[in-house]
C-alpha cells in the first residue's frame, strides 16, 4: 500500500428516491450531507468536543489554540513527521525538509465492541492470507482474466507462475497486513475495505499520533470531558519491528541484514525509519535501504539461493515499494523483483502473498463457500463473513444495472493498491456503460463493491501548523503480523492499529481532495 494517507470510501450525497434496488444493495443509503464550515480552532464550537454545555465553550475553544502549538511541538521533538514537498530533497535525504504528519487534534470516538470485533479478525485474516497463498492455482485461475487486461497483475502473476513451475515453497513466510474498516451508519456494522498485504504503511507514525493524543488529554482532558485512558495503546511500530527480528532469527544467520525496498522519493520514511530504530536497539538487526533499480544493480543470487546486495547477505527482504506499475519504470526494476523472488530470502510479502492481497482476491473469498476451502473453523469463518461488505465482479448483470440507476450506492475499484485509484459517482455510471459496450475481458479489470456510508463528526484538524474545523469520516486500520516456518506458526498477532480521518466531502469541487490526517482511537460505549 501506498505510504500517502489516502481513502478509499467517500460520504456521498443522498441519492433521489427510485426504483427498489436488488435486496443484496438496497440497505445502504448515505446520510443526508451536512454543511461544512471551516474555522480557525481557536474560534471551534463546543461541538469539536461533544458532551460541552455552550457556557463551557469558552474554555473549550482556549484549551484547543492552546493544544495546536503543544502538539505541534511534541510532533517534531517525538519524530512524528514527514517530508516536505516544498523542498525538492526532502523525500531523498534524511533530516532535510521535514514538517509534523497532518493529524487530528482530538482521537475519534470509536465503539469498544465495533474496536474488539476488528481486533479479533486481524489473527483470523493473519491465517487466511497464509493459507490463500499455498494454493497457487486457486491465485492463478481467480486472477486469470485479470492477467489480460492488466499488464501489472500479469507481470506478478508471471514471477508467480515462474516460482510454481521450479516448485520453490517458501518455508518461513512472513505477512506484515493491515486490514481497513469503516463503520457503516445505515447497517450499524463494521465493514472492511481491504486488505493490505504489502508495505502497510504507518506502524511508525500511527504508534506516535495515539502518544500524542494520550499526552494532551492528560493535561486538557478534563476541560473536554475526554479520559486519556480511553485511547488504546498502540504498539504497531515495535511490533512490527518484532516481527522482522523473528523473521531475521528464524533465517538464521547472524550477519546478514534486513533489506528494506523503497521507494526512490520518499517522503514518509520517518514512519520507516521507527521500524530501523526499533530493530537496532531491541535485535541489534542491520536494515539498509534499496530502491529497486538499486537491488537489480547491486544484487545478486548465488548458487546456494542466498541473496547478496552490496556484498552482504540478505536475511529478509521488506517492501515499503513494489506495489503499484510506477514503482517498475523500467525492466531492470522488473529484474530485482524476480531475483529477490527466487532468492532464499525471507519476503514480506512474498509474491503469493501479494497477490493475495488484490482487490480480485478479496471479491472471490467473499463469494459463497470459498472461505471453507481454506478456513477449517467455522465460527472464524462467520467472523470474517460479517465483515464483509458487498462486493461484486462485473459479470453480475443485475448489481451492473443498479449500479448504473443508483451510481452513489457503488464503488468501482481497479486492481490498484494505493489511492486515488477508485470510481465514484457519474464517473463510475460513464465507465460501467463504456464496459458494457465493450464487452470481452475488460470487465475483469474491475470490481464493484457496496459504498460505505461512515457518519461524518466535526474535528479539528492540524496541518502545516494550522488548524481548522472541518466535517470528517474515519477509517481503521488493524495492524496483523504472521510469522511462520514451515509447520511452526512463530509469531499471529495483532499489532497495533491506524487511524485515518478526512474531510468528507473530499470529492465536492476538489477544495480539500484527498486531505486526510493520522488520528487515533478513543473508546466510547455507544
Amino acid at each position: 500500500m501506498s505510504s500517502c494517507v489516502s481513502h478509499h470510501h467517500q460520504v456521498g450525497v443522498r441519492p433521489r428516491p427510485g426504483r427498489r434496488l436488488p435486496a443484496a444493495v438496497a440497505s445502504f443509503l448515505p446520510p443526508a450531507p451536512r454543511r461544512r464550515r471551516r474555522v480557525a480552532c481557536a474560534a471551534m464550537s463546543a461541538e469539536a468536543a461533544p458532551g460541552v454545555e455552550p457556557a463551557e465553550a469558552e474554555p473549550v475553544a482556549a484549551a484547543l489554540a492552546e493544544m495546536v502549538e503543544e502538539a505541534a511541538v511534541w510532533c517534531a521533538v517525538h519524530g512524528l513527521v514527514v517530508g516536505d514537498r516544498a523542498d525538492p530533497r526532502s523525500g531523498m535525504v534524511p533530516g532535510v525538509g521535514l514538517v509534523h504528519a497532518p493529524f487530528s487534534l482530538l482521537p475519534a470516538r470509536f465503539p469498544t465492541s465495533f474496536w474488539k470485533q476488528a481486533c479479533e479478525l486481524a489473527p483470523i485474516f493473519n491465517e487466511l492470507v497464509d493459507r490463500v497463498s499455498l494454493d497457487g492455482e486457486f491465485l492463478q485461475a481467480a486472477l486469470s482474466r485479470t492477467k489480460q487486461v492488466d499488464a501489472f497483475t500479469a507481470r506478478l502473476l508471471d514471477i508467480h507462475e515462474k516460482k510454481m513451475t521450479i516448485n520453490k515453497e517458501e518455508d518461513i513466510r512472513l505477512g506484515l497486513h493491515r486490514s481497513d474498516y469503516m463503520l457503516d451508519s445505515e447497517t450499524n456494522s463494521l465493514l472492511q475495505i481491504e486488505l493490505n498485504t504489502i508495505s502497510s504503511s504507518f506502524p511508525g507514525l500511527g504508534s506516535l499520533v495515539s502518544e500524542l493524543h494520550r499526552t494532551l488529554l492528560k493535561q486538557y482532558g478534563k476541560v473536554l470531558g475526554l479520559d486519556s485512558k480511553m485511547i488504546p495503546r498502540n504498539w504497531a511500530a515495535t511490533q512490527f519491528a518484532e516481527a522482522l527480528g523473528k523473521a531475521w532469527a528464524e533465517y538464521n544467520n547472524d550477519s546478514a541484514v534486513v533489506l528494506m525496498v523503497v521507494q526512490p522519493e520518499e517522503r514518509n520514511m520517518y514512519d520507516q525509519y521507527w521500524l530501523v530504530n526499533h530493530l537496532k536497539k531491541s535485535y541489534g538487526v542491520t536494515t539498509i535501504r534499496k530502491t529497486l533499480a538499486q537491488v537489480e544493480a547491486e544484487g545478486e543470487v548465488l548458487t546456494d539461493g542466498t541473496l547478496v546486495i552490496d556484498g552482504r547477505t540478505v536475511a529478509v527482504v521488506y517492501y515499503r515499494a513494489g506495489y503499484a506499475p510506477t514503482d517498475y519504470p523500467s525492466e531492470a526494476e522488473w529484474r530485482a523483483r524476480l531475483m529477490m523472488e527466487q532468492s532464499s530470502a525471507v519476503k514480506c510479502p512474498s509474491i503469493s502473498y501479494h497477490l493475495v492481497g488484490t482487490k480480485k482476491i478479496q471479491q472471490e473469498l467473499a463469494k459463497p463457500n470459498v472461505l471453507e476451502r481454506f478456513l477449517d473453523n467455522k465460527e472464524d469463518i462467520a467472523k470474517l463473513r460479517k465483515s464483509f461488505a458487498g462486493l461484486w465482479s462485473l459479470d453480475n448483470e443485475e448489481i451492473v444495472k443498479a449500479a448504473i440507476e443508483k451510481p452513489d450506492l457503488f464503488v468501482l475499484k481497479p486492481q490498484r493498491e494505493g489511492g486515488g485509484n477508485n470510481i465514484y459517482g457519474h464517473d463510475l455510471r460513464d465507465m460501467l456503460i463504456k464496459l458494457q459496450k465493450e464487452q470481452g475481458e475488460s470487465l475483469a479489470a474491475y470490481i464493484l463493491m457496496q459504498r460505505i456510508f461512515p457518519k461524518a463528526s466535526l474535528t479539528p484538524l492540524v496541518r502545516g501548523g494550522d488548524c481548522f474545523e472541518d466535517l470528517t469520516i474515519s477509517e481503521l486500520g488493524i495492524y496483523g503480523a504472521y510469522l511462520r516456518n514451515k509447520d511452526k506458526v512463530v509469531l499471529n498477532n495483532q499489532c497495533g492499529y491506524l487511524m485515518r480521518t478526512k474531510v468528507s466531502s473530499s470529492n465536492e469541487g476538489g477544495v480539500a481532495a484527498g486531505f486526510a490526517v493520522l488520528d487515533s482511537v478513543i473508546l466510547t460505549d455507544e
